[in-house]
């Protein structure tokens, strides 16, 4: 069972039709939509801000959702994929967003819809990412707008393929809300 923890009078709220693998961890101020996942050893960590997930979030393996103290909350739209070890820090991702693997998001950040952040790039705090636009590198900078291919093909497509898998571990037996 995942590991969901009070703290300071904060409860997290795990939307209905989620899926939490056994290693994820919930702490304090977190809010969850409906139909997301959080995978393996992915850690959500509203102590010191609250973190906002909207309906459909993926936070894949190894994944850290967390905020800053007093400045910088972390809020996520809906059908937003966080890829395997992406660390995402008191930002705000708007709906239908792919952030790939390894990336980091900063503080500070906006990421409007549509866009995707290409695996290992690096989000420089206080950067505007506008709708449709491809950012990769370190510190990442635009590449390109986002086709429809990819659009469909990598953030539609992903987001939809992880409320299938998360479909694969739902049991009558396990903890999944």
């Amino acid at each position: 069972m995942a590991l969901i923890k009070e703290l300071l009078d904060y409860k997290p709220s795990i939307g209905v039709d989620t899926f939490l693998a056994e290693t994820a961890v919930i702490i304090g101020n977190v809010t969850m939509g409906k139909e997301c996942s959080i995978w393996y050893n992915a850690v959500l960590r509203g102590d010191v801000n609250e973190i906002k997930l909207g309906d459909r979030v993926n936070i894949q393996d190894n994944a850290m959702v967390h905020c800053t103290y007093q400045k910088y909350p972390t809020h996520i739209g809906n059908n937003v994929s966080v890829g395997h070890n992406a660390i995402v820090h008191g930002c705000t991702i708007h709906d239908n967003v792919l952030i790939g693997m390894g990336a980091i998001v900063m503080d500070d950040c906006v990421v409007e819809s549509y866009a995707l952040i290409a695996a290992g790039a690096v989000v420089t705090k206080g950067t505007h990412i506008k709708s449709g636009e491809l950012w990769a590198g370190v510190p990442a900078k635009k590449i390109k707008d986002v086709s429809p291919t990819l659009r469909t093909g990598e953030i539609e497509r992903i987001a939809e393929n992880y409320v299938k898998y998360s479909s694969w571990y739902k049991t009558e037996r396990d903890e999944s809300v």
